[in-house]
């Protein structure tokens, strides 16, 4: 049968995952060992939800905010750290479904030396925080939160509308399935007029 999932392939599905891990371990320490002089390096996270013309906006908007920095090195470092995230971004034309991940700026080398770096990658399962930050370092905080869950929890909500079945894993949350009833509702109508209410 052609529909019948092997045991073969579950074994290369986890693999895929154990790599995917492995990679993004890997990047991880690259970025959090990586560092800037000044606020040049940007990183920006956003979920599967985000729409690419909102972040490219929004950019925008920070290149002419940080046309206004005083220092002229910090401002033209800040400028080109944007442009470079803009460029990034039209590589896309939507964010993928499990999310982006875009770090860009002016990096120092071992030897002391400042080197332009851009990267932008989907991270290998779906991400939901928005993260905007213009720094000294880049902030992956988010991926790290990737790595560290990987359990699944199923909850059942219950209420006199409906039943709503879900799972969570980390901080990744997705609806299975809703279910809305129409009940009758509980009547404020007692006491002694119970018997005459029965009878309408």
């Amino acid at each position: 049968m052609a529909d019948e999932v092997t045991k073969e392939d579950l074994l290369a599905i986890e693999e895929e995952k154990n790599v995917a891990i492995w990679r993004l371990k890997k990047l991880v320490d690259r970025l959090n060992n990586t560092r800037g002089n000044g606020t040049s390096m940007i990183s920006l996270v956003c979920p599967g939800t985000e729409q690419i013309p909102s972040m490219t906006r929004m950019l925008t908007e920070e290149y002419s905010t940080a046309s206004n920095i005083k220092s002229r090195v910090n401002r033209l470092s800040v400028l080109t750290a944007i442009t470079q995230t803009q460029t990034r971004l039209k590589l896309y034309n939507r964010v993928p479904k499990n999310g982006l991940c875009v770090y860009s700026g002016t990096v120092m080398t071992e030897e002391g030396k400042e080197k332009k770096m851009s990267m932008s990658f989907e991270p290998f399962r779906p991400i939901n925080t928005f993260l905007y930050l213009c720094d000294n370092k880049f902030h992956t905080e988010a991926l790290e939160e990737l790595l560290n869950s990987d359990e699944k929890f199923g909850f059942i909500i219950m209420d006199g509308s409906g039943t709503l079945f879900a799972e969570i894993c980390g901080n990744n949350r997705q609806i299975l399935q809703k279910i809305t009833v129409q009940l009758p509702k509980k009547h404020n109508k007692g006491g002694q007029s119970s018997a005459r209410f029965g009878r309408i």
